[in-house]
């Protein structure tokens, strides 16, 4: 996505909405209750949220980093979600495999 392209406002309102997702997805797993957006379970939620703050940084936007640890406390990385034997892994681990991906 064109992160560029789009105004300060709507940068807020996306990450705005990010962490709402985040949020729903906690509570329901507090509740034992599946996730319903699968924010850390998302190869695509974790990549949006992490090029979004990377753009509204580089505007020099105030916002506070989503923290991508779980409810308990306890650092969850998001999985790669492509089968049920892949563990997770790292997210910098994942962006700069994206990251080489995009360049070839």
């Amino acid at each position: 996505m064109n992160y560029q392209a789009f105004t300060n406002e709507t940068l807020m309102m996306m990450h705005y909405g990010a962490r709402e997702a985040l949020i729903t997805d906690d509570e329901l797993v507090t509740l034992g209750r599946e996730p319903r957006f699968k924010v850390r379970n998302t190869l695509n939620w974790t990549m949006h949220i992490s090029e979004l703050e990377t753009e509204m940084a580089r505007r020099g936007l105030a916002f506070e980093a989503i923290e991508w640890s779980s409810p308990t406390g306890e650092h969850v990385p998001p999985s790669q979600g492509t089968s049920a034997g892949d563990g997770p892994t790292h997210l910098s681990a994942r962006i700069a495999a994206v990251m080489r991906i995009r360049r070839h």
